[in-house]
Order: structure tokens, then sequence, then C-alpha cells
């Protein structure tokens, strides 16, 4: 059988259809890793890609691979007629998918923020701008700069000093086999570290060797009108591809109508000579802050103009900067949504995302 949906473009929506999707995780024969955009085909599913022009859809089909882009996108992805599902050989997972869009979408209504526990809620209202921390090998105060991605990481819509906030964060607790307090802390904030940096394959690969970086004359050039400053930004060909569509969906969704210069790049690729270059003269590398072995350097990564606190530069590394741009609209959708045009974040530095190239995924 065949089940074929248009999707509704409204959040509620997509986000039931998520929930689908995670829990068909459960089944035997489906291997995903949302975190980093990319599903692999659950045996006897396919995905048809529907109408023309759909060169992602197209290509990760022919590779047997479900984009969340093109699966479980929300607001203007949601916007196009979605594709239809077909179950071939396995007809059980036709009414298995149904059963289960049907049971998630009520959940996906509201969440009651003001159930959970109340010490755990406490605790965390005490210790958002005062907890002792170094995750990024630099003393901080406070976990505000990271909730954005706590938040998106235990899966709620509740703010981080309410009981809502804290039953999410103890479920994610149980389930990495820690106690389930419910509280933010160091031994929390440890292994989501690691999670988020595991997103980002240069991490990965510079633990072994720095990555070699591209031939400069295979790299594709940003307009102007992409470019912070007018500054020459030069990128591999895939991420300023998928730069452009998270470009587009925030200017879908109204959060670039204020200011023109939002999201445009003002660092992408740098060569190992420049970089090499800036930190014998300014003697500053290989800390939280630079490292002598740049992800810039493999044409993966971008800067981007996400706004700054008055009196910093928009890349300033200063607790004031970092802790301005983390609260913004604008991070905070990037953070939901990055991973639906393969963008990873660097936590400590929230302008700073780097394209997971499919061939790194595989």
């Amino acid at each position: 059988c065949a089940v074929e949906q248009h999707l509704d473009p409204h959040q509620q929506f997509a986000r039931a259809f998520r929930i689908v999707w995670v829990q068909l995780r459960r089944f035997n024969g489906l291997c995903v890793d949302g975190s980093v955009g990319v599903w692999r085909r659950l045996p006897g599913l396919r995905l048809g890609p529907c109408g023309p022009g759909q060169d992602e859809r197209n290509t990760c089909a022919k590779h047997g691979w479900m984009n969340t882009h093109a699966a479980i996108s929300t607001s203007a992805a949601m916007h196009k007629p979605w594709c239809r599902v077909q179950f071939h050989e396995r007809p059980g997972f036709a009414a298995l998918f149904l059963f289960i869009f049907a049971a998630a979408a009520p959940a996906a209504q509201a969440e009651d923020c003001t159930a959970g526990p109340q010490t755990g809620a406490a605790a965390n209202a005490a210790s958002l701008t005062t907890l002792p921390l170094n995750l990024f090998g630099r003393a901080e105060a406070g976990w505000a700069f990271y909730e954005p991605l706590i938040t998106n990481e235990i899966g709620t819509v509740c703010e981080a000093t309410t009981p809502g906030f804290a039953r999410a964060l103890a479920a994610w607790q149980s389930a990495h086999h820690l106690a389930a307090s419910g509280a933010v802390a160091q031994a929390v904030l440890e292994p989501m570290k690691q999670l988020w940096q595991s997103r980002r394959p240069f991490v990965i690969q510079s633990k072994h060797a720095c990555p070699a970086p591209p031939n400069e004359t295979t790299l594709a050039r940003a307009t102007a009108s992409e470019s912070y400053g007018g500054k020459a930004i030069l990128l591999r060909s895939e991420a300023l591809a998928a730069y452009r569509q998270m470009v587009t969906a925030a200017r879908a969704e109204g959060l670039l109508a204020n200011d023109k210069q939002l999201l445009t790049i003002f660092s992408a690729y740098r060569s190992p000579a420049y970089d090499a270059a800036r930190c014998a003269t300014q003697h500053n590398c290989q800390g939280v802050v630079r490292a002598s072995c740049s992800a810039h350097r493999t044409g993966y990564a971008v800067d981007l103009y996400l706004g700054a606190a008055p009196g910093f530069s928009p890349d300033s590394s200063a607790d004031a900067n970092r802790l301005f741009i983390s609260r913004s609209g604008l991070y905070r959708w990037l953070v939901k949504n990055g991973a639906r045009f393969g963008l990873m974040n660097y936590a400590f530095e929230p302008w700073h995302w780097e394209f997971v190239s499919p061939a790194a995924l595989r």
C-alpha cells in the first residue's frame, strides 16, 4: 500500500511528524542520526520526492538516504507538498506509520512547563548565571550561553528555569545513565559537549591530523550580498549551497526583516598560510578562541553575523557578546533548524557553523 501526505506548514504539524520518525527509530531496520540531518533508509521503506527541481532529495534517494531537510523540515520547506511514502514488501509498516502518527499528534499540541521536579527547577534557576564551568578550556560563570543547545538536546520548549525543563533534562539524564535530578551541572554538560563535538567531523579528523585544505580553485565564491563588510568569501560549493538554503528558510520566516546583514558571512575558507601568519603576528593560537589547526581551512566552516552586543565585534568571545548572541531568536532558530541544512554549531562560538558533507556522514 502507499500513503501520501500533503503536509500542513504549521509548526505543530511538523513537530508531530518529527515525533513519528523519532518513534520509528525504535523499530528494527531504521538507522538514523537525526543530529546530523541524515537518516538511513528503513528496509522496505522508500521515499519518492515529488515535483521537479528537487535535486537534493533526488540525490539522497539515489543513495538510499533520507535527508531530514526533505523528510521532516518545518516552516518554509513545509510549504511544498511533501512526498509519497511507499511501503514495499512490508505493508504492516503503513499501518504502523498511521498508528504512531495518530498517537503522536495530540502530544505535539502543547507541553506543560509547570509539571516537573521543583527542586531541579529551583537549582537551575540558581545556577543559570552562576554555575562555575570549564567546558572549553576557559572558566565561565553559568550555563546561559549553552541554554539553547541544551534545550534542543533534551527536546523541550520550556524555559530553563521551569519544572518542564527539569523534567525533560531528567529524562535525558536517565537515558544517558546519569542521576535524574533535572538539574544542570558540569557532570551533565560534559557528556552533552561530547555529543555536540562528535557531530563536527573536523573535530574527529583533527585528533589524528590537521585536515588538508581544498584546492582553492575549486571553491565557490559568495555574492557581495552574502558577505559581511564586503569580504571575499570562499566555500566549498556544497557548503555554500546549504548556506543559501538556510538563508532562504530564515528569510521566509521573517527572521531577517529587521537587519539585512543578519546571516551574512564574515569568515569562511582561510588558507593554512593565512592562519599561520596571523598566529605568528598575534601570538594567540592553540587556545579556546583560536587554534593553529582551524576548521576554516576545510572550506566547510562559516562565521555568521548574528548581531553583536554593544561595543563588541560579531566574533568577540567575550562572555557578554556570546550571551547576547545566544539569547537572540535567530541563534535559537539556527540551533533548532541547522541540522536540516547539514550545519553544526561549535558550542563555544554561537556564530561558528560547519557544514557536514555527505561523504563525512557515510
